[in-house]
């Protein structure tokens, strides 16, 4: 299959996602959750629509034809994929990198999200079989040429180990920052708990670390995150860490507020656990550049109002992605094409 033929592919699998009935979401909702509890109906509804936003025409034409590249005749390669499972079809984009790039795809999918990979895959397989001699599913990723690996700090570790002699992107922990100024509306706030809160925090692209300037009021931002909090609490998983951070910090006598769904806490560290909100006090904006410049290699976004800062996206948007947007700052597609 050339490009564009598979591009019309994508395109057909986004039209076929758009589709879904309510029926179909539930039952599928229902065998996901009952595979990962994080992924609840919300969730899954979430993945789906940005999914849809991926795949539409307009956007990926506009992505590949920043790669002239893959207009031309190149030898196919094994590319294994390691996906992570933290949200719902994390792993899609590189899978879609690696089909339209020309590459086979060795894919050593995550347990916590196998079973809506496995479901994307089968509907694109029907919609174009030729793609079955490209997308391979594997447990053991022997005999891979190049290597797309994402999980934790100490996994990546283990993939340097084993695959740091082939070429590769291999992807470590990262999260999302916010940068307060006092001014921001009820609106910004509001968006803001959506960057927060979808997929309860899981995903690198969510706020887990607030700037905010000196004897800032945390009133007004405990008014906008309000409307999450008895969705949150009916998840028994994000009630218990939750609770057990609270204790935790109890124990150790920290400083902290809390509106008995979010722990909001005066912390130096960029990655808060799921219940909890880290914060710093800033004086300056060039204290902010300075700090989120030492720390650029754990922060995935920067949600900000006024476009000052490197990887920013405006309140709301910490979940939509372009495909352009690549995790880590690294372009995949440039990498694959130069394989």
């Amino acid at each position: 299959m050339n490009i564009t033929q598979k591009i019309n592919a994508f395109v057909q699998l986004g039209d076929t996602i758009r589709g879904f009935s309510t029926d179909q979401k539930a039952a599928l909702g229902q065998m996901i959750k009952s595979k990962n509890e994080w992924f609840t109906p919300e969730n899954l509804e979430l993945a789906l629509n940005g999914l849809q936003q991926y795949l539409n025409k307009n956007n990926l034409e506009q992505w590949v034809a920043r790669y002239p590249a893959l207009n031309q005749e190149k030898n196919s390669r094994k590319v294994g994929v390691v996906m992570a499972g933290n949200i719902p079809a994390v792993g899609f984009h590189d899978l879609l990198s690696v089909v339209i790039s020309g590459h086979t795809l060795y894919a050593k999918l995550s347990s916590q999200d196998s079973v809506l990979m496995k479901e994307l895959i089968r509907l694109l397989l029907e919609i174009a079989p030729a793609l079955k001699e490209q997308i391979v599913l594997t447990e053991q990723l022997k005999g891979v040429e190049a290597i797309i690996a994402t999980g934790s700090d100490n996994s990546s570790r283990y993939f340097e180990a084993y695959f740091g002699h082939l070429p590769h992107i291999i992807r470590k922990n990262r999260s999302s920052v916010a940068v307060l100024s006092g001014n921001e509306s009820e609106e910004d706030l509001t968006l803001l708990s959506n960057d927060i809160f979808q997929y309860f925090g899981l995903g690198c692209r969510n706020v887990s670390k607030l700037f905010v300037p000196k004897g800032y009021k945390f009133d007004p931002f405990f008014e906008a995150i309000f409307p999450w909090g008895e969705a949150l609490l009916a998840h028994s998983k994000y009630c218990n860490n939750y609770e057990y951070h609270r204790a935790l910090f109890l124990m150790k006598k920290m400083n902290m507020l809390d509106n008995n769904f979010l722990l909001v806490a005066e912390y130096e560290s960029m990655v808060s656990p799921v219940g909890v909100m880290f914060f710093e006090y800033y004086e300056s904006e060039a204290e902010i550049q300075q700090k989120l410049q030492e720390n650029a290699d754990k922060i995935q976004a920067v949600v900000a109002k006024n476009k000052a800062f490197d990887k920013q996206v405006a309140f709301g948007q910490a979940q939509t992605p372009q495909l352009w947007e690549y995790a880590d700052g690294v372009d995949t597609m440039a990498f694959l094409t130069k394989l």
